[in-house]
């Protein structure tokens, strides 16, 4: 006698969903015309790491005393690169970094990113161009920390938790992912964005 398995098997868990009454979901977005559970905790991630990039600005730019000491901002005639590259100490650009440290173009450079990685985030627009420009950043501060290292130049241990795996990785592998769901369209300007006729004609600006 053959046994028939049910094909009303549950697909396991699932988050609550705050979808309305008719919503149809489009490819390659979190939710078309609907607010899903889902779609909520992307939204929740870009804006968070929006405020990282933000932050890390406004605290660069005007010294609020965090990462940044008081009257050692930019405005104060600080570098944002200067105390970054300019201690680096291990790994395959070392010399290069101290090359750049305090370089007005390197500065502008660096801030600007930050600045425009941050406002893309926040509104949910062109995240992929976010993606791909906080993912060079991300990469260029892990060869500056270079984690693979056990010992620093000096002989010193390096610290390093993880040879592979730090908080630059993931926040590029955060990146991606929010531009590869279309993070934007919830809470976000992204569906507004994309109706504009040269976002519609060059989906890279998506």
């Amino acid at each position: 006698m053959a046994v028939h398995q049910s094909t009303h098997r549950s697909s396991g868990f699932h988050l609550p969903s705050f979808r309305r009454n008719g919503a149809v979901s489009a490819p390659g977005s979190v939710e078309a015309g609907a607010l899903t559970a889902r779609a909520c905790v992307f939204a929740s991630a870009r804006v968070l790491m929006g405020f990282v990039f933000l932050w890390a600005f406004l605290d660069k730019t005007f010294g609020f005393g965090y990462a940044t000491a008081s009257g050692g901002g930019w405005v104060d005639g600080g570098s944002p690169t200067e105390g970054f590259l300019g201690h680096v100490a291990v790994g395959p650009m070392e010399s290069t970094f101290h090359a750049w440290a305090g370089a007005a173009w390197a500065d502008w450079l660096f801030m600007l990113g930050l600045l425009g990685i941050g406002l893309a985030l926040t509104a949910g627009v062109a995240l992929r161009l976010a993606a791909v420009a906080g993912s060079v950043m991300m990469a260029l501060m892990w060869v500056a920390e270079w984690p693979p290292a056990r010992h620093l130049s000096d002989g010193s241990a390096s610290m390093s938790t993880n040879p592979f795996a730090d908080y630059h990785v993931v926040y590029a592998v955060v990146l991606i992912a929010l531009a590869a769901v279309s993070a934007g369209d919830a809470l976000g300007l992204g569906r507004l964005w994309a109706r504009l006729p040269i976002v519609r004609d060059h989906a890279w600006l998506r």
